[in-house]
C-alpha cells in the first residue's frame, strides 16, 4: 500500500462532498489502487476517479483528482468536485496541475519531503 497525502484544497472540498467514512474509504482505495483513475491529458500524470456518494451512485457522486507518479512518491489527493458542479477540469486547471506535478516530482527526487 502506498502513502497518500491529502492536500489542503482536497481536504476543504472533500469535506463538503463526503462524510468522514467516505473520505477514509477514498484514501484507502487510492492507496491500494493508485492507477485506477483515468489519466487527465495535459496534466503531467493527474488522474480523475469517480466516487459514489452515499445514496447517489457514481453518476451523482464526486470526482476525485489525484496525482500518482510511482511507488517511491506518495499519491497526492489534489482536489474534488461533485459531478453536478462540473464534469471536467478546465484547460487552465490542467495547466496549473501540470506545473504542480512537476514541482512534486522534482522535490521528491531531490529528497525534499
Amino acid at each position: 500500500m502506498i502513502t497518500v497525502v491529502e492536500l489542503p484544497e482536497y481536504i476543504r472540498k472533500s469535506e463538503r462532498l463526503l462524510d468522514e467514512e467516505e473520505r477514509d474509504n477514498v484514501v484507502e482505495y487510492v492507496a491500494r489502487n493508485p492507477r485506477t483513475g483515468a489519466l487527465v491529458t495535459g496534466t503531467g500524470g493527474v488522474r480523475k476517479m469517480r466516487w459514489a456518494r452515499k445514496g447517489m451512485g457514481k453518476s451523482g457522486g464526486a470526482r476525485i483528482i489525484y496525482f500518482f507518479y510511482n511507488e517511491n512518491i506518495p499519491v497526492f489527493l489534489l482536489t474534488a468536485f461533485g459531478k453536478n458542479e462540473k464534469t471536467n477540469l478546465t484547460k487552465a486547471e490542467c495547466n496549473e496541475l501540470a506545473k504542480l506535478t512537476t514541482l512534486l516530482v522534482k522535490s521528491y527526487k531531490r529528497g525534499d519531503k
